[in-house]
């Protein structure tokens, strides 16, 4: 990388990825130089269309000389997007180490070039260069992944009739969606395996009852028998680019 120019800073509960050793192929390094710690506050981001979410990175450089300091951080999105850190505070807890906080900004209201887009979401990467005092460096390019999604939602679980007759059908529905970062806009999620549960009344344990997957509308619709009272709902477990998401769940009563 190479790339000398500072900024970014961060907050919030640190989650440890192991990194103390260069990747295959993408790190780079000379002399004793390395990134002893690397965090994110988040292992996953996952963005809706408006509130705009944050990553918190935290690096510990280290070089026997000492380390001049940690440049270049930025962020690379699954699209080659880049989106620097908006602040960074570092710290020198030792003569030989460096701590830098960054803080960057996921937004996707489509107002500027660091904008979410679809084709961003996936794998992204945090990229750095840790410059020592003596000449060496640690260019870190590849060793520190991090997934952005796209935020899905499930509608309210709807059940009926309500109540109904033990033995009885049921039609359940639904609908999923996620985010489009490219028209800031929900939209439905077709052809996505959505499992619906069940949670017996005076239970607290959902059970899997069947997968139904949606329509090109992101729509869900089957039938159950009723064998007694209780909860349905629906939850999707997700994708490489996609978050999770769990519905409220539709409680219905025997007659």
């Amino acid at each position: 990388m190479r790339i000398r120019s500072t900024t970014a800073a961060g907050v919030g509960a640190l989650v440890l990825l192991s990194f103390l050793t260069p990747a295959a192929h993408a790190d780079a390094r000379k002399g004793d130089t390395l990134f002893t710690s690397l965090s994110f506050s988040k292992q996953t981001v996952s963005a809706g269309v408006s509130a705009a979410q944050t990553l918190t990175v935290t690096a510990v450089a280290k070089d026997g000389s000492g380390i001049k300091d940690i440049y270049g951080s930025k962020l690379v999105s699954a699209d080659s997007r880049i989106i620097h850190a908006g602040s960074a505070d570092c710290t020198r807890p030792t003569s030989t180490t460096r701590k830098c906080v960054f803080k960057f900004t996921l937004d996707a209201d489509r107002t500027d070039y660091d904008d979410l887009r679809n084709s961003s979401a996936g794998t992204w990467h945090f990229t750095a260069e840790a410059a020592a005092n003596d000449g060496d460096f640690y260019d870190l390019e590849d060793s520190a992944p991090v997934k952005v999604k796209r935020y899905a939602k499930l509608a309210d679980t709807q059940a009926s009739p309500e109540p109904v007759a033990k033995g009885g059908t049921l039609t359940v529905t639904g609908t999923l969606t996620r985010a489009n970062w490219d028209t800031n806009a929900y939209a439905g999620y077709s052809g996505q395996a959505v499992t619906l549960q069940y949670k017996k009344s005076g239970s607290s344990t959902y059970t899997t009852v069947k997968k139904v997957t949606t329509d090109k509308s992101g729509k869900l619709r089957t039938t159950v028998t009723a064998n007694s009272a209780g909860t349905w709902r629906w939850t999707f477990i997700g994708t490489g680019t996609t978050s999770t998401a769990t519905a409220y769940g539709d409680s219905v009563a025997l007659k």
